[in-house]
């Protein structure tokens, strides 16, 4: 989830008269038109991808027991998966992937209105997760799918082969990773004969679309404020672990990276 996005500077800023703002301001805002034209439009595309047939029968394990991928649909025809990153033996969840999850819960009923299911998973056992979710207060379905090849075959989690030859298939590319679990999105789509299709998958900085701290702070002068240089998330904190609200000036302290991928 790196960033190539600039440090602002607040220092120096140009002041002007409210006439050359609003003028300044319009001249923005026809880029920002231009921007959302073509978000639509990529949308449109992407809505038109073809689709892929699930033909492996990944069983999950949920709260309610041993359940197939068409079992977890929640009575809607497509269904959103969240790949948070998560193995066997780890004391807790990444902390990117969980600030990624922090923003679930409030869109849930939105999204069900729109017959749209969410889902999280991960490798780690049931029980592991369970815990987990229960330190964060999230109330989003969470599984496991421990034991099956689902985060391989959509590209989130390596083999220690994998791992050992430089470079793993991640984000359609050969590319180095530093752990054998990476984040993603995975859509899915269930027909009236309960067959399933993969529609969509996205990794690297495409998973910002979960984000939605992130286009606010894109909103405020000192925008995102990560350093373009080194690991960019590393202020993320799980959500339970921030320390006080820093004075202006100072900065949280740096955290383990979890994940760095490229764009």
């Amino acid at each position: 989830m790196n960033t190539t996005i600039a440090r602002p500077s607040t220092s120096g800023h140009p002041v002007v008269p409210r006439d050359q703002w609003v003028t300044a301001r319009k001249a923005l805002l026809a880029r920002e038109k231009e921007l959302t034209q073509l978000r639509d439009q990529i949308a449109s595309e992407r809505r038109a991808l073809p689709w892929v047939r699930v033909e492996k029968p990944y069983v999950f394990a949920t709260p309610e027991g041993p359940r197939r991928l068409a079992e977890l649909f929640e009575g809607h025809h497509q269904l959103l998966v969240q790949h948070f990153m998560f193995a066997p033996g780890w004391d807790q969840g990444c902390k990117s992937c969980s600030f990624m999850a922090d923003h679930l819960d409030g869109a849930r009923p939105h999204l069900a209105q729109r017959d749209l299911a969410l889902l999280v998973v991960s490798r780690a056992p049931l029980g592991e997760i369970m815990r987990f979710r229960q330190r964060m207060g999230w109330q989003f379905r969470w599984v496991s799918s421990h034991g099956s090849d689902f985060n391989h075959d959509f590209g989130v989690s390596f083999t220690p082969q994998e791992m050992a030859s430089g470079g793993v298939n991640y984000n359609y590319v050969v590319q180095p990773f530093p752990q054998p679990e990476a984040p993603g999105i995975s859509v899915f789509y269930r027909d009236e004969a309960g067959d399933v299709f993969h529609t969509y998958s996205t990794y690297g900085r495409g998973v910002e679309v979960m984000m939605g701290t992130y286009p606010l702070l894109d909103l405020v002068p000192k925008g995102r404020d990560e350093d373009p240089h080194d690991d960019p998330m590393a202020w993320v904190r799980h959500h339970d672990r921030y320390p006080s609200p820093p004075l202006a000036g100072q900065a949280t302290p740096a955290a383990a990276a979890c994940c760095k991928a490229s764009a």
